[in-house]
């Protein structure tokens, strides 16, 4: 399972979801060009000291991410999303990918991904915060596929599981 943040523009969100990948052992992919600067403070304060313990990698381009990427399926995390997030069936080499905060992702992207994936929501509201929603899916989809942290691991492997 990994995370993806598709041209991330708030370094804050960013922030927490090296965290959150850094607390359940998931890789993390940030797809170029970003908002912001990596060495951005508040980037820093919402990571805390958990990228040190996260596995992340970086890509030049959405290109070039599709390029490098490895087996799976892509699922989109979007308001669009044609399945409700807990009505779908998730595999463990899946990717959750997340649009860029302020406005999404193109439709290129959403024609590449495998799968559209949306968090429910009560009337009115519209959408959630892309960390809060990205936390969401990830617990449902470790929790399918059996792997949520049990609390005695202690570091991830290089592949980011």
């Amino acid at each position: 399972m990994r995370l993806a943040l598709f041209e991330p523009d708030i370094p804050q969100n960013t922030g927490a979801l090296i965290r959150l990948g850094a607390c359940l052992g998931v890789a993390l992919d940030l797809i170029e060009p970003l908002g912001f600067v990596l060495d951005d403070r508040r980037l820093k304060r919402a990571g805390l000291d958990y990228a040190a313990r996260a596995v992340i990698a970086r890509h030049v381009s959405w290109a070039r991410y599709l390029a490098a990427r490895g087996p799976g399926r892509l699922l989109l995390l979007t308001t669009q999303g044609d399945v409700a997030y807990h009505r779908f069936a998730y595999r463990p080499d899946d990717t959750l990918l997340l649009g860029r905060e302020s406005a999404g992702v193109p439709e290129a992207v959403h024609d590449a991904a495998d799968a559209r994936i949306r968090v429910t929501l009560r009337p009115p509201s519209r959408s959630l915060n892309v960390a809060l929603a990205a936390a969401i899916v990830l617990g449902e989809a470790l929790r399918q596929t059996g792997t949520l942290p049990d609390g005695t691991e202690t570091t991830m492997n290089k592949a980011g599981t």
